[in-house]
């Protein structure tokens, strides 16, 4: 007899592709995405919705940053950010005592105007030093540190009642202009 020659077992990969593909389609479907959450700010209204009304300068604390992220503020220059969140204070409770300050908390005005070059992280540094002062302000109403007060439960009516007294007559006026 003559011995056969043996060839190699071949595997069937024709369908290789369709489990590929099959198992593609599982991660994506049954993986979850991540969604970022963004700055959390109230935009303003439409513009035929828009009233404009008169502001003193002497009510407007102006913050400037340009391109090069140096700071402006109240027409000074500054290096950094120490002493913002004191000056932002002092502005707003006022209460007209000083002539270069605002005349009420209610009417005083924080304005971040930044410019095109400038970068994201100093636009939400400024941000986070005025709202930081604004908290501060807050807890100061009720006794409380910042900390303390952004901690607050407003499901729980007494913690409500105390979120609530701490912004009573202090909004938080922070304008944000657009960029040059």
């Amino acid at each position: 007899m003559k011995p056969r020659s043996l060839k190699p077992e071949a595997i069937n990969t024709g369908s290789m592709a369709d489990i590929a593909f099959l198992l593609l389609i599982f991660f994506l479907v049954s993986t979850t995405i991540l969604q970022e959450q963004g700055l959390i700010l109230k935009l303003p209204p439409k513009p035929e919705e828009q009233n404009t009304a008169k502001i003193s300068e002497r009510n407007l604390f102006k913050i400037l940053i340009n391109s090069q992220n140096q700071y402006l503020i109240r027409g000074e220059i500054s290096p950094d950010l120490s002493g913002l969140r004191s000056q932002v204070k002092s502005f707003v409770m006022n209460r007209g005592a000083i002539p270069t300050l605002s005349d009420h908390p209610e009417k005083a005005i924080i304005s971040i105007k930044t410019n095109r070059g400038t970068e994201y992280q100093y636009f939400i540094e400024v941000l986070d030093e005025v709202k930081e002062a604004y908290y501060e302000l807050y807890g100061e109403q009720v006794g409380m540190t910042a900390e303390a007060y952004r901690q607050l439960d407003q499901r729980d009516p007494s913690e409500y009642q105390l979120y609530l007294q701490g912004k009573e007559g202090l909004p938080m006026n922070i304008s944000i202009a657009d960029p040059d």
